[in-house]
């Protein structure tokens, strides 16, 4: 009677009713496998939201870590484009600055393109040190990277180095300049730019020739045109022995006095310089300005034109090298003619001095 009670005071069991707990677990065992192609269909199912969704999941993406900071791709990209746009609005500030600097005529050229240099260095590391924190990258990152990253380039990159602080010290100080005729070693030209590794010189043949910035201030160079325009000719000529040495000195200054590019203002200087081998040599000296790299040359080449035609002019022998032949007449030398080709034919062309005596 008792069981009979609670069953009936049970509720009834719906057709919705879930099944007992054991019921569903045993469902689960036995049941079929889960299908393969499930994960598929949650890799498609990334895909089938909406584009500005995954976009946005792209944009945000984590790509490596700076110590503790995350550094996402948006981050990145930010920091790239304000580097971009900073270095150039460096540049083209730094080339404002310069060219004002110029019109102002306060300072040279080369002393402008040096300023124009350094002070765009110095934006370009500020923007560098603006973009690292946009890109989520701490400075103090680099403390730790600094001196490995130091050891490594000062290694593979001493050289590149040394010609770049070698081209700030060359615009600073000025030891060259732009125009400037200089002599390095075998090669003597003008200074045509000066840029940030090596400097490029045009050569009087045409040639341009790349030095390492380095090369000037570790060896020897001959600048023509450093503090002026103004450089000493010489002109070198030996005439005849017995000629008029003051006729030839009067007339090697009258050819020198008619050159128009000759600075009349400075003494013309006309030496007789030695007693030589096989003339008189005499040495004459001059100035001139140093407009163009030929100039020189030229000048002297004209110099030498007029000395041959006032020396023509007035019979003035210039020398030329002679060498004398002496025969040792202490024994008489013995002359055989062949006569028809007969070797036993013999004639004594000079005789013994014995048997004449």
């Amino acid at each position: 009677m008792a069981s009979a009670a609670a069953l009936a005071a049970a509720p009834p069991r719906t057709p919705d009713s879930s099944p007992p707990a054991d019921a569903a677990d045993s469902s689960d065992v036995i049941g079929p496998a889960p299908s393969e192609s499930g994960a598929e269909s949650g890799a498609s199912g990334y895909f089938d939201r909406p584009a500005d969704e995954i976009l946005y999941d792209i944009w945000q993406a984590e790509l490596f870590k700076a110590g503790d900071t995350e550094v996402r791709l948006s981050q990145l990209v930010i920091a790239i484009l304000v580097a971009v746009i900073g270095i150039w609005i460096s540049r083209r500030i730094t080339v404002g600055v310069r060219n004002r600097l110029i019109l102002m005529k306060r300072i040279d050229r080369n002393a402008a393109s040096a300023i124009q240099k350094v002070l765009f260095y110095l934006l370009a590391i500020l923007v560098v040190m603006i973009a690292l924190p946009i890109a989520g990258i701490p400075v103090t990152t680099f403390t730790v990277l600094g001196g490995a990253l130091a050891i490594g380039v000062g290694f593979g990159a001493q050289t590149l180095f040394n010609n770049l602080i070698s081209g700030i010290i060359i615009m600073t100080e000025q030891p060259i300049r732009l125009g400037d005729i200089v002599e390095v070693g075998s090669n003597h030209g003008r200074i045509e730019e000066i840029g940030n590794r090596c400097t490029r010189l045009r050569r009087f043949d045409g040639v341009d020739v790349l030095i390492p910035n380095s090369h000037f201030l570790e060896n020897d160079v001959v600048n023509w045109t450093l503090f002026d325009n103004e450089i000493r000719c010489a002109v070198e000529v030996g005439v005849a022995y017995g000629s008029p040495t003051r006729l030839v000195e009067k007339l090697i200054n009258q050819a020198v006095q008619e050159q128009e590019l000759v600075d009349k203002s400075k003494d013309i200087v006309v030496l007789f310089i030695d007693f030589g081998n096989d003339a008189l040599s005499f040495r004459t000296t001059f100035w001139t300005s140093l407009e163009r790299p030929l100039d020189r040359l030229r000048l002297e080449s004209e110099v030498r034109f007029r000395i041959d035609e006032l020396f023509k002019e007035n019979d003035i022998t210039i020398a030329f090298p002679q060498r004398d032949v002496h025969l040792d007449s202490s024994r008489p030398l013995e002359v055989r003619v062949l006569s028809g080709g007969d070797d036993s034919q013999h004639a004594a062309a000079v005789p013994d001095p014995a048997s004449t005596t």
